[in-house]
């Protein structure tokens, strides 16, 4: 059996792309007055022009790892994730999360699962010194199997402290934030590999401190605060959320360069059990699964020097050169489109 990929097991990345371009292509209206969006390409959150400051706005959900809190019945976690994949987002442009908002889908109204998911919400929002100003649940049993978690976050960014990675310039250094696991993105990959190889959620694998299932569902790591005092503190051209696509991510920064990976992060256990167990190449899982490198932060060479000997989770990874696309060094693995 050839190796599992990210379209195998039912997620086509370039189909998802093509998709959000034909909806996006739908909407034309601009807004007049203030509160005009702004137009730049590549950003994680979207960008609101607020006078002197930038109002940010972006919104995803938890994703299938919802299934794996389904099956073990351990939904305390997955708010937290619901947070990270939206502040994470934010702080891409150096915003400062304030505001979130969650929607929750279910079947049938559950309080024992709604108040699990709203312990995870709770600490979400605590690790990101951000509040949760409203929401919804709708009951859809017609709809939904089971429960759907999204939710959007709200942030601002003075207009002079604004980055976008337009300032990415050769010879900058790249750093990375190492992750706390898979996340919430590529779930449906991890699952599909699980599930073949005939392996229960509770099961213990070689090499696993815990069960696949726990090890799946650790929560996404929220990088706010390290990230804000990052920025605070040192000169940053680039912040890139490591999310779903992986690598290229990074190709949402500055055209025109070379971002190259040459020391990725040592991957945690569980990214090794999965490529193993699925027989899943290189450059399929570093587009697909984050292989521990959470965040990455582009900067110049003696700010990412400074930066990686002050966090104990920071390490630099690469540099920028000239040239187009990100290229996994070892391997020779070349990314050059979204």
């Amino acid at each position: 059996m050839s190796g599992w990929t990210y379209a195998k097991s039912g997620v086509n990345i370039d189909q998802k792309s093509s998709a959000i371009k034909a909806l996006v292509d739908e909407l034309g209206y601009r807004r007049q007055g203030i509160g005009q969006s702004v137009h730049m390409d590549g950003l994680f959150a979207s960008l609101i022009d607020f006078g002197s400051m930038y109002i940010t706005m972006a919104t995803d959900g938890v994703g299938s790892k919802l299934m794996i809190a389904e099956a073990l019945n351990k939904w305390d976690t997955v708010g937290i994730d619901c947070i990270a994949m939206n502040v994470n987002d934010t702080i891409c442009v150096n915003a400062e999360p304030t505001s979130f908002v969650d929607y929750i889908a279910i079947d049938k109204p559950n309080e024992e699962i709604t108040k699990a998911v709203g312990v995870g919400l709770q600490r979400g929002a605590e690790l990101s010194n951000m509040e949760i100003v409203g929401g919804e649940i709708a009951v859809l049993p017609e709809l939904v199997n089971g429960l759907d978690l999204s939710g959007t976050c709200l942030g601002y960014v003075e207009k002079d402290r604004i980055i976008t990675g337009d300032k990415c310039e050769e010879g900058d250094l790249i750093i990375s934030l190492r992750s706390s696991g898979i996340h919430s993105n590529g779930l449906t990959l991890a699952r599909k590999v699980v599930e073949a190889n005939g392996i229960a959620w509770t099961d213990k694998v070689a090499g696993l401190p815990n069960t696949i299932g726990e090890e799946l569902l650790t929560p996404t790591e929220i990088y706010v605060r390290q990230v804000l005092e990052i920025t605070s503190n040192h000169t940053v051209h680039g912040l890139v959320d490591i999310t779903g696509g992986g690598l290229r991510n990074i190709l949402r920064m500055r055209k025109g360069l070379r971002y190259v990976i040459s020391d990725p992060v040592e991957p945690a256990p569980i990214f090794k059990v999965i490529q193993e167990l699925g027989q899943v190449d290189d450059r399929e899982i570093y587009q697909t699964l984050n292989m521990s490198m959470g965040f990455t932060i582009i900067a110049p060479a003696d700010d990412a020097e400074e930066i990686a000997a002050k966090y104990g989770n920071a390490e630099i990874v690469g540099r920028v050169e000239k040239g187009d696309g990100v290229l996994l060094e070892p391997g020779n693995i070349l990314y050059d489109h979204y």
